[in-house]
């Protein structure tokens, strides 16, 4: 579920972006951002595995 957006949170964003950052730039920042929220809201809704979970999962040496 994606979170609803905070204009003031949203102007900041832009305002922090180099005067020649292109909208490509902006997306990532928003991407960057909204996936970092995600993943915190999956962490503390208990929505996690253990590092050895998925490097077993995946073949890789523990």
């Amino acid at each position: 579920m994606t979170s609803k957006i905070n204009k003031d949170e949203a102007h900041k964003m832009v305002d922090q972006l180099p005067a020649d950052s292109t909208w490509g730039d902006l997306m990532r920042e928003i991407y960057i951002r909204e996936t970092i929220e995600k993943g915190l809201s999956d962490s503390y809704a208990g929505r996690t595995k253990h590092v050895t979970e998925i490097r077993k999962k995946y073949g890789l040496p523990e």
